[in-house]
């Protein structure tokens, strides 16, 4: 990145946090849960802080571990889009912990477990946006994927366990897909730090067979179609607080990694065929995912394939953020922006519905009603996290979708416009239905149950901020803009329209 760069004591601390949680909650176990939730998010939050306020004074922030940089040690970096990603994070984790203290209050299975896996998933999602180099990212990502398959099973129930062998193997799939791409381009370069292979990578046949293991093998994680179908049932199986994660966060992850590195390392990887092509999985994704949410019969399982549907969104970024450079920074600011939207909106979807599963003991979605006479305030953030899925001024969704809208218009490119507009209408079909039904009379022999309250209020929290972004969206996207030089150097635009 150009500009200034400065070492950062406060880059360790944001992964050594939780990871000193995560053993602490695995050696005391739940009772130790409460403590944790107090001071960890605490710590977390005054070090990016201190990381936010170092890198508005002097640019790029890094951390050489043990002293040694790059290219022969391991060293952390934080730039604009590390600290969006971290802040989106600590945020969701913040709110998804209150919860998990309401959710694991009873005897609910998993409490044991759920705590020093969540904690490690933390630890992991921070230093994966944190790393510098492709093997330091590979670590990450596996860190991230035991932990989330672990959390996937919480519940021990043979549905959970299928859907958590499942997301393994198609996690251990991708993981053999990046390594192979990684150990090819190390053979080529003898170097895997991302800003010195920046200016290495030619195209050549090596270089695109490397890129394109790196790219099936992310891709696969992300869930981007035809390679989703790990993901509803993962999602929809596992519990509320695991679902809000794994749909919030996990997912970001691999997304982040293939912004990086296609618009860092591969840009001269970034033909016209390939961009617009993972436009169109990205297309076929919003409209079969949303089409399959309609139908769907569980809450969760609706949830869940809208993710498939939400993830295609995020791909739009790069047909338009590689058309010209003149649409490039507003098409990414679009892409992350959405990408952080839908974390706040996605968890407080996943938070209501657990809320309202507690309350019915079931997870039909034809057993809702009364559902908003017994538990308004969760219903209330579901239907203001929908608007933000749904695109809807004024929340975070809205201008995210107004910026790729624009980048869309400026570089030609109508038809991802059609997308993004018709993809929302789809939404909000299936958000009405599911609202719609809830506000519906109780039947007489009806039974509702109480539920602490904690959960409704973590979930109207998240919905809130992902309504509060669009508010406020002008310090996260200066934040953005900062990071754009860093890829405007090594992006090699191309037109798709004269």
């Amino acid at each position: 990145m150009t500009g200034i760069s400065s070492v950062a004591p406060w880059i360790p601390s944001l992964i050594l946090l939780p990871l000193a949680a995560g053993s602490l909650s695995f050696l005391f176990g739940p009772r130790s849960s409460l403590g944790l939730v107090a001071a960890t998010p605490v710590g977390i939050g005054f070090a990016l802080i201190q990381l936010l306020l170092e890198f508005n004074d002097t640019g790029l922030q890094h951390y050489p571990v043990g002293s040694w940089g790059s290219p022969l040690g391991i060293e952390f970096r934080a730039d604009g889009l590390s600290l969006v990603m971290l802040g989106m994070t600590a945020t969701v984790g913040i709110f998804i912990s209150l919860y998990a203290l309401g959710y694991f209050s009873g005897e609910q299975a998993g409490g044991v477990w759920f705590w020093p896996l969540w904690w490690f998933l933390w630890a992991a999602l921070n230093a994966l946006f944190l790393s510098a180099d492709l093997f330091n990212l590979y670590v990450t990502l596996e860190l991230l994927s035991l932990s989330a398959a672990g959390l996937v099973t919480l519940s021990g129930e043979w549905e959970s366990l299928a859907a958590g062998l499942r997301y393994l193997l198609a996690a251990l799939a991708g993981s053999l897909a990046y390594l192979m791409g990684v150990a090819l381009l190390y053979g080529a370069y003898g170097t895997l730090s991302l800003e010195l292979m920046a200016g290495l990578i030619r195209p050549e046949p090596a270089n695109a067979l490397a890129a394109s293991l790196i790219t099936v093998g992310l891709l696969l994680k992300t869930a981007l179609f035809p390679l989703h179908f790990w993901l509803p049932p993962a999602h929809g199986s596992a519990l509320p607080p695991v679902s809000a994660l794994l749909s919030g966060l996990v997912i970001k992850a691999s997304f982040y990694m293939l912004l990086r590195l296609w618009f860092e390392v591969f840009p001269s990887a970034l033909t016209p065929v390939f961009a617009q092509g993972i436009g169109i999985l990205g297309a076929i994704a919003v409209f079969s995912g949303a089409w399959l949410a309609f139908h769907q019969e569980k809450l969760k399982m609706l949830i869940a394939w809208s993710t498939v549907a939400q993830i295609g969104y995020l791909f739009l970024t790069f047909p338009l953020a590689s058309a010209s450079p003149a649409g490039a920074l507003t098409a990414l600011s679009g892409g992350v922006y959405l990408a952080l939207s839908h974390a706040m909106a996605k968890a407080a979807l996943f938070l209501a519905a657990g809320a309202m599963l507690k309350v019915t003991g079931e997870d039909r979605i034809d057993r809702l009603e009364g559902v908003g006479r017994h538990l308004p305030v969760s219903l209330f953030a579901f239907a203001i996290a929908g608007v933000s899925l749904m695109g809807l001024p004024p929340s975070g969704g809205f201008i995210a979708k107004w910026l790729l809208l624009d980048a869309a218009l400026a570089t030609g490119q109508w038809w991802w416009a059609v997308v993004l507009i018709l993809g929302s209408l789809l939404t909000a079909a299936y958000i009405f239905r599911v609202l719609r039904r809830c506000f519906l009379a109780p039947p007489e022999h009806a039974v509702f149950h109480s539920v602490p309250v904690v959960m409704p209020i973590a979930a109207f929290s998240l919905a809130g901020i992902a309504l509060l972004l669009g508010l406020t969206a002008v310090f996260p996207l200066r934040l953005l803009e900062k990071s754009a030089p860093y890829v405007a150097e090594a992006a090699i635009p191309f037109t798709v329209v004269p």
